[in-house]
């Protein structure tokens, strides 16, 4: 008999919204400000998945150029700019608002957990999606580590009333399927995000899927 999964809990960036673009202007203009030359969008897929601190060390390595003063800076920089607006370029995968109505429909609970930082988050979720439709929105806040540490996942199962046995974890790189793997749940690797599949193939994911209703297709079937 398949198993029932009454909860889904969403990576952000690469899996529910395309922030590529976003991401990719604020970094060069933290970049710009503080003269360097921008970095090319497909090398930041590698550099974003590990919270904004990580992603400035990146790039400033990017140049052989790291610094605590300097990152202590930028990285400041580039948080207070991207809270600026950090809808500019933002938008939604195709598919993922039916995945995530059809979820709800369904009695679902769906969730999201992410590195970036809480304020936005929030700013995504609320402009993209109506109010409530998430049972809960946890970014980075300084209530728990960063992820791949599955404390949050471990965390939103417990606000949420379910157990391990009953929970997806859905991401689109190695970061997001170590944390799942390490909370004990089913994990699903996105193949429209920013890695490759082979990355999330080597890191555990138990599915791959091309398309957010593939994962409506995995649950009906038998």
């Amino acid at each position: 008999m398949k198993k029932q999964y009454k909860a889904m809990i969403f990576d952000l960036d690469g899996t529910l919204a395309d922030t590529i673009d976003t991401i990719t202007y604020y970094c060069n203009r933290a970049l710009d400000k503080f003269g360097f030359d921008p970095i090319d969008k497909e090398r930041y897929k590698y550099l974003v998945g590990n919270g904004y601190k990580v992603l400035v060390k990146g790039m400033l390595d990017e140049y052989n150029a790291y610094e605590e003063k300097l990152f202590n800076e930028m990285a400041e920089y580039y948080h207070d700019d991207y809270e600026t607006d950090s809808l500019y370029l933002t938008k939604l995968f195709d598919g993922m608002e039916e995945l995530i109505s059809t979820l709800k429909q369904r009695g679902i609970k769906v969730a999201v957990f992410s590195n970036k930082p809480h304020g936005a988050v929030k700013d995504v979720i609320d402009a993209f999606f109506p109010e409530n439709t998430f049972d809960v929105c946890q970014g980075q806040n300084g209530t728990f580590p960063l992820k791949p540490a599955p404390d949050g996942v471990i965390k939103i199962m417990e606000e949420m009333g379910v157990t391990k046995e009953e929970t997806i974890y859905v991401g689109d790189t190695s970061t997001d399927m170590i944390t799942g793997k390490s909370a004990g749940v089913f994990t699903i690797g996105c193949e429209w995000g920013f890695r490759t599949k082979d990355e999330l193939i080597e890191t555990g994911a138990d599915l791959i899927v091309k398309h957010p209703l593939d994962i409506i297709k995995f649950l009906d079937e038998d």
